[in-house]
């Protein structure tokens, strides 16, 4: 009989944030609006009731994600990062072995990306959670895109194909862990591209500007705008 399809969330906090600045510490930890933004993270993650549990992936040696404010019952910290993203999620992946089914959903979301909202986070799982290919949260690009020699132009190139990964990024638990286990994990920089490289197809599922990802301290500004705009500080 088959059984019925469990949604977990998976975060990969066990970065460092080079670009945020060499004495700001991990990225994952920068306040916004009162708390760190891994809070809002997982708490963005906690809107829909169909996620049973989000997982963590911290460091070995991280002890601040000790201060983190979260549902123990929904919330589980796992102290397995790796030396990447790829490694955290696989090395995440693994540690929840067995505690769901291949065929169940893992939907993965960037620490740093505390502005995720709600409709957004629902449309994910209703339009890919029964693809087979998974999906990912994306938006078309609307920016003029230009190839670049020596500091000059060197063309326009079409923008009409292209998107903007985002996050969550959803896919069956087992799928996901053979991509990842399917050849090294150099030039893997989400799990779309893990799964693309394992002949998959993900969805795109229209995102918004608004789930911003944080990666330089401009973007911390602008996070905590968007964050007093949704009413969540």
């Amino acid at each position: 009989m088959r059984h019925s399809v469990r949604y977990f969330g998976l975060i990969p906090a066990a970065g460092v944030g080079s670009r945020m600045g060499a004495d700001s510490g991990p990225k994952q930890y920068l306040a916004l609006g009162g708390k760190p933004m891994l809070e809002h993270s997982i708490d963005a993650m906690l809107t829909d009731a169909r996620i049973e549990r989000v997982f963590v992936v911290v460091a070995l040696a991280d002890t601040r994600w000790r201060s983190i404010r979260a549902d123990a019952g929904r919330v589980e910290f796992l102290p397995v990062g790796g030396a990447s993203r790829a490694e955290s999620v696989r090395n995440g992946l693994d540690a929840i072995a067995g505690r769901g089914e291949d065929d169940d959903r893992v939907l993965v979301h960037d620490a740093a990306r505390p502005c995720l909202g709600a409709a957004q986070l629902a449309a994910l799982i209703d339009e890919a959670g029964g693809e087979d290919g998974g999906g990912l949260l994306a938006v078309p690009l609307s920016d003029t895109l230009k190839r670049g020699e020596d500091g000059r132009v060197a063309a326009t190139l079409d923008r009409s194909s292209l998107w903007c990964a985002q996050t969550p990024q959803l896919f069956r638990i087992g799928s996901l862990r053979a991509a990842l286990a399917s050849g090294p994990l150099a030039g893997i920089t989400d799990e779309a591209s893990a799964m693309e490289r394992a002949g998959h197809a993900p969805r795109l599922v229209a995102g918004v500007s608004s789930n911003l990802k944080v990666t330089t301290p401009e973007d911390v500004v602008l996070a905590g705008a968007v964050l007093r705009e949704q009413g969540r500080v």
